[in-house]
């Protein structure tokens, strides 16, 4: 946290309201956002550039040859620096289907470096993907390693994770779903559908239960059909559902992007990576959770021929959302930060505003990263 009050001049700043020009932001000693003013005195002069809520990543693995799977202080260290020097300020550290000792390594370490902290992005807490899913929208997840839910299961990776658990995934046609999304909710635990053959109705009945969104819309879940709306069906028309997408134009194709996009309106939709180790590297093989991926051209697959994970970068998420589908600036930045932090319950982050955590990202007028503020912190 820094010592003393900051005040920061940048040609534009996108406060909660709209924009600023050529504004000041006083950050206060504990880190949050003490005054927005138009004009005044500065400490730092940010030249032309523009500040924005840092984004928010809310379903990512790994950047930069690291993961969350290695249960490594250092390989989170790596990850949150990664992420902040492309403006993200925050991120959920995410895992995969793997045997039970591995992911509770992983939470372990989720829970211990959220609590020291982290040099870079700031580590909000773990998302559980799998290994409640099913075999038949497997994706990337080793079918060997998916379970049936089991309560007691459920109760220890609580009890590993304590309140660092965050979201879990899992698919609501298995049995005891109803039991496990109620609990969960209790517990406060945000619940999304994803790697899931359900039905139109039982999404639906899953939705209605507690469970708050899909998973990575499109993929890894039954897709829409016009006599079988399936998981992407009910997700996109369900109000109050969170509709996560990759916007890498690999995953999902521009014109689905829209679609999503025509059916949720900008509240709904979010924008993730689901980025994985080889994410900032080169091409080569990889180890994403117990499996060997390969990277080609930035794309990786699986040994059959499967996306696993993407190497997207979640400015290129809204630079995207920006051409595709036609959006200002600002709205497409909110999919990647007013979104996510809405969804994860994180009132004091996603957008500037008195009182709020000052997290930051600095960009040149053509969206080049220039710098990014964690808690009042700059760290790149």
């Amino acid at each position: 946290m820094p010592c003393k009050t900051q005040r920061l001049r940048a040609a534009r700043i996108l406060s909660e309201h709209g924009w600023l020009e050529n504004a000041v932001l006083e950050i206060a000693a504990d880190g949050k956002i003490a005054a927005l003013l138009v004009g005044g005195d500065f400490d730092l002069d940010l030249g032309d550039n523009w500040l924005m809520p840092a984004l928010i990543d809310s379903h990512v693995h790994g950047a930069a040859g690291f993961d969350t799977m290695d249960a490594s202080s250092n390989a989170l260290d790596e990850i949150s620096m990664h992420f902040a020097r492309f403006g993200v300020g925050a991120f959920l550290a995410t895992t995969v289907t793997a045997p039970m000792p591995a992911i509770a390594a992983a939470l372990t370490e989720i829970r211990r470096s959220r609590e020291r902290g982290l040099p870079g992005a700031e580590l909000l807490g773990s998302y559980l993907e799998g290994p409640y899913f099913t075999a038949k929208c497997c994706g990337a997840h080793p079918v060997q390693w998916m379970r049936p839910l089991d309560m007691s299961e459920l109760q220890s990776w609580l009890d590993i994770a304590g309140d660092s658990l965050h979201t879990v995934a899992l698919a609501p046609e298995l049995a005891g779903s109803d039991e496990a999304i109620a609990w969960l909710r209790r517990k406060g635990v945000r619940v999304l559908i994803g790697h899931s053959d359900a039905s139109y109705d039982q999404t639906l009945h899953a939705l209605q239960m507690g469970a708050q969104g899909i998973v990575h819309c499109y993929n890894g879940m039954r897709g829409l059909h016009h006599r079988d709306p399936g998981v992407v069906g009910a997700g996109l028309t369900t109000d109050g559902c969170d509709v996560e997408m990759i916007a890498d134009g690999h995953h999902v194709h521009p014109a689905a992007v829209k679609i999503a996009l025509s059916c949720c309106g900008e509240e709904r939709l979010l924008l993730i990576t689901d980025a994985m180790r080889a994410t900032g590297m080169s091409d080569g093989a990889y180890q994403l959770g117990e499996m060997q991926v390969t990277m080609q051209n930035g794309v990786v697959r699986t040994e059959a021929g499967g996306l696993a994970g993407s190497t997207l970068h979640l400015i290129d998420a809204v630079r995207h959302a920006q051409k595709w589908l036609g959006l200002p600036l600002e709205r497409a930045w909110a999919l990647a930060s007013r979104n996510p932090a809405r969804s994860l319950g994180l009132a004091d982050l996603g957008s500037i505003a008195i009182g709020k955590k000052a997290s930051l990202t600095l960009i040149s007028p053509d969206l080049a990263v220039v710098g990014t503020w964690v808690q009042g912190r700059r760290v790149v």
